[in-house]
């Protein structure tokens, strides 16, 4: 394993676990969670050796579908703004197949995620509106799948 791979995505795994813990706090990932693995994505691209045709094409539309598809489930208000952008660097920074293994795991976290937060919420009610911090469950498929792309060798 090339070691700026290795660095990429620890840094990429410590901004998860930053944005995994902000979400539980304050209900709202960081802008500078998202630029982060943005930028990050851009020398892993080159470190992995990705080809601008169709290799970074692919990652790109990717990408796109993903910030689309969440887009509609945000404006559905099933989603805050910032789960979508962390959703949607994620698919910039993963291989495509690492991505789609990554929204399996994101779908049945946030299903878990969310059965323990409206039994939270229904035992011990609150004044203020259930909000889900699904982050948790983005960063934690996040996390998930590194440690599979680098511990399962």
């Amino acid at each position: 394993m090339p070691a700026l791979q290795l660095t990429l995505s620890a840094i990429v795994a410590l901004l998860l676990v930053a944005a995994a813990i902000v979400d539980w706090r304050k209900r709202e990932i960081p802008e500078w969670v998202n630029i982060g693995i943005a930028i990050a994505a851009v020398p892993m691209w080159w470190a992995t050796g990705l080809t601008l045709w169709p290799g970074l094409a692919v990652q790109l539309g990717v990408a796109i579908a993903a910030f689309a598809v969440f887009t509609g489930v945000w404006m559905l208000g099933q989603m805050g703004g910032g789960d979508v952008k962390l959703i949607t660097v994620l698919a910039l920074f993963l291989a495509p197949m690492d991505f789609f293994a990554m929204l399996v795991v994101m779908a049945i976290a946030g299903g878990v995620l969310t059965l323990v937060m409206v039994v939270d919420y229904r035992v011990r009610p609150r004044e203020a509106p259930f909000e889900n911090p699904y982050g948790i469950a983005i960063a934690f498929a996040g996390l998930w799948i590194l440690a599979e792309r680098y511990l399962n060798q």
